[in-house]
């Protein structure tokens, strides 16, 4: 009897009583039916977890969706040692806490998947309730009577931009970086996901790039597949070599510096250095011509006064420096920086992107995430704008010049053009598809 228990409870998510088995079979009948309505293969129903998260696609709620799926598991994992071990009183009482909290949680997701699901299919609100409550009534309702139907489906062309592809692949030539990035995706739970898709640009030698996005539309990503640090389904060429095919050799032509250093902070400057260009500067190199290289890049980034003080005692935007420092070591021909300017305030961000404007001038290529673009905007060429579509992936809607990007989505600022194309629920308008299509529109012109 316990093991038989054990497995309804898997199975059904309920326990060993003939009235709740009935009523989870009815219930699972009836979200076969409403998966299948929305899209989605009916036999996930009987999928333990991942029927719900398969709901929360069909409810548009999909990151719910997923925290539901976890806290189906942990419900389920947290009553089968009471169905098949005798367990001590405080192990119990522990496990007993321990799936009230969790049930709690479960209860509060169920609802805005459900809230969700009553959305599209055009319900009213009172209907969650009975989800809740009878969650088979409406189950069997909503998926097999022939007035109730969703507004769209899973796989549905839920707006023009999202199943929109250009097609259109920038050109590869001998200078310059060129990104034809197809996609990139990743599996999550039990489905293909796509995190960018169609980007695809030319920067020119010397330019200074502006990447723009809001949360979640893959900045870091973008940034990641162009250095081959992600991989992605792209063909990425910097003056004439092909990224990913020589990535050994061309790893030190790319300059990385993400938002945290990794420096030990009992090191000098120099020390700190000098250990860079021993990993970073080709083996024939003599220590005599590395410590030459150090010193030039300490008197480029002004850190010449700082050389043996520890990397503790520097000030945040000396740190800063010396962490880019650190990258241009090898006279890189990309350079990328993930928030360079974060915890500085305006005068030293001001001072570090003019540092990166001169290394741009030198016929570098700069690109760099920053979340208060707006003050040093003038030192930029040119920006890519990345937004989420309908199905929350990155996509390209504009790359271009600093004047060309408020002409193009009517702003005057940086911020207020990452506020057009982020969501609503994010605070912003809501536009991303529209000027997805619209840059498409431009590119084919």
């Amino acid at each position: 009897m316990k093991i038989a228990e054990g497995v309804v409870l898997v199975l059904l998510g309920t326990t060993f009583h003939p009235s709740s088995i009935l009523m989870n079979l009815l219930y699972l009948a009836g979200l076969w039916a409403v998966l299948c309505k929305s899209g989605v293969k009916g036999w996930w129903a009987l999928v333990p977890c991942a029927r719900h998260y398969k709901l929360g696609l069909c409810a548009g709620r999909e990151p719910e969706g997923r925290t539901l799926a976890v806290l189906d598991f942990l419900i389920i994992a947290t009553g089968l040692p009471d169905i098949f071990l005798p367990l001590e009183p405080i192990v119990g009482l522990v496990l007993s806490l321990t799936a009230l909290i969790v049930a709690l949680a479960d209860l509060v997701y169920q609802i805005r998947v459900f809230n969700g699901l009553t959305e599209v299919y055009g319900r009213r609100k009172p209907w969650v309730l009975l989800w809740l409550m009878v969650g088979f009534v409406p189950a069997l309702l909503w998926g097999l009577h022939r007035n109730y139907q969703p507004l769209w489906k899973v796989e549905d062309i839920r707006s023009e931009a999202a199943n929109f592809f250009s097609g259109k692949k920038a050109d590869v030539l001998d200078k310059g970086l060129t990104v034809n990035l197809e996609e990139r995706t990743v599996r999550e739970f039990f489905r293909k996901k796509y995190l960018l898709r169609d980007i695809h640009m030319y920067i020119q030698p010397g330019h200074m790039v502006l990447l723009l996005g809001g949360s979640g539309a893959g900045k870091t990503t973008c940034l990641n597949a162009i250095n081959g640090y992600e991989k992605a389904k792209a063909e990425v060429v910097l003056n004439g070599t092909n990224m990913y095919r020589h990535y050994k050799e061309m790893q030190y032509d790319i300059g990385f510096v993400p938002q945290l250093d990794l420096m030990r902070g009992s090191d000098s400057v120099f020390r700190t250095l000098m250990d860079a260009a021993s990993l970073r500067l080709p083996k024939d190199f003599t220590v005599a011509d590395r410590k030459a290289r150090v010193e030039d890049v300490m008197n480029i980034f002004g850190l010449t006064p700082v050389e043996n003080h520890m990397v503790d005692k520097l000030s945040g935007g000396q740190r800063k420096r010396l962490s880019i420092a650190m990258e241009f070591i090898s006279n890189p021909s990309l350079f990328i920086l993930d928030e360079p300017d974060s915890g500085l305030d305006g005068v030293m961000a001001r001072e570090l992107f003019e540092q990166l404007r001169l290394i741009a001038d030198q016929g570098k290529i700069i690109i760099v995430i920053t979340h208060t673009p707006d003050r040093v905007i003038d030192l930029f060429d040119d920006v890519i704008v990345l937004a989420k579509d309908a199905k929350h992936t990155g996509r390209l809607a504009y790359f271009g010049s600093i004047d060309g990007a408020r002409a193009f989505f009517g702003k005057e600022s940086m911020e207020e053009i990452v506020k057009s194309v982020n969501r609503q629920e994010e605070g912003g308008e809501g536009r991303a598809d529209e000027f997805i299509l619209k840059y498409a529109e431009v590119q084919h012109g």
